[in-house]
């Protein structure tokens, strides 16, 4: 495989959360969350950013910041698949050599994690590149919602191979838990080929699409970083990230 030359980053945004209804335009200082998560995008610099959105409301707020959107079917099953539509649409010649897929939800990315996960595309050998934090806090590693990665690597080693990933707190035995972080940066090659792949078997017992990329004998290569940014699933979560944001610009949060 040759070295990326041309990455996009894509946003997959929908209305229908269960969790929380219309999240991605849910408001912080006057602007929608999509809003705030396309900010960080575009601070990381690798090239154009779309958000990739099942209804035109989403679509409306990021044009009226002055973003770029791209309407896609509502019933996809996975960000993945919505981001494999948006890229057709946007791209038939196939400028673009890398995805970079990033929740709809991460109003406080650091612009260096995608940097991070593209950067894993620099080994020929790697068809995807994700992320994953050390544990530090113990409650999250009984936690289901918090994801683990193993990964082999050396110790001290600032990225490694994935060889699985687990609701569970898994590897036994000493050493450090990784959390798992879901932002991912696919040669474009292997997001054509993972979407269309079936469910496989040990995704759907996790319930962890990412699982279906290792079954398939597919590689995914993991940036250990220092911090998890904070995806918004609940109301609560996001007056935790308008405090986020406003400490960082140094403002009184409300």
């Amino acid at each position: 495989m040759t070295a990326i030359e041309n990455p996009v980053i894509l946003i997959p945004a929908r209305l229908a959360s269960t969790r929380f209804p219309r999240k991605p335009l849910a408001e912080i200082g006057g602007e929608a969350m999509i809003v705030h998560v396309w900010r960080r995008a575009i601070e990381a610099d690798l090239g154009p950013v779309f958000v990739a959105c099942a209804e035109p409301e989403i679509a409306d707020a990021v044009k009226a910041a002055g973003g770029e959107a791209v309407m896609t079917r509502p019933d996809h099953p996975s960000g993945s698949d919505r981001i494999f539509e948006a890229l057709g649409a946007i791209d038939a010649k196939r400028r673009f050599d890398a995805v970079i897929n990033v929740q709809g939800d991460l109003m406080t990315l650091d612009a260096a994690l995608p940097r991070a996960a593209l950067a894993l595309l620099d080994d020929a050998e790697v068809d995807i590149g994700t992320l994953a934090a050390e544990i530090t806090d113990e409650a999250e590693i009984g936690d289901p919602n918090v994801v683990k990665a193993v990964v082999s690597c050396a110790p001290g080693a600032p990225r490694g191979r994935a060889l699985y990933f687990s609701r569970a707190p898994v590897p036994a035995g000493e050493g450090a838990l990784y959390h798992h972080i879901g932002l991912y940066a696919y040669r474009r090659p292997a997001l054509e080929r993972f979407v269309k792949l079936p469910p496989s078997p040990l995704e759907r017992r996790e319930r962890l699409e990412q699982l279906r990329a290792l079954e398939a004998g597919m590689r995914i290569d993991v940036a250990l970083v220092d911090t998890v940014p904070l995806g918004v699933d609940t109301p609560d979560d996001l007056a935790r990230a308008e405090r986020i944001l406003a400490s960082a610009a140094g403002q009184p949060s409300t």
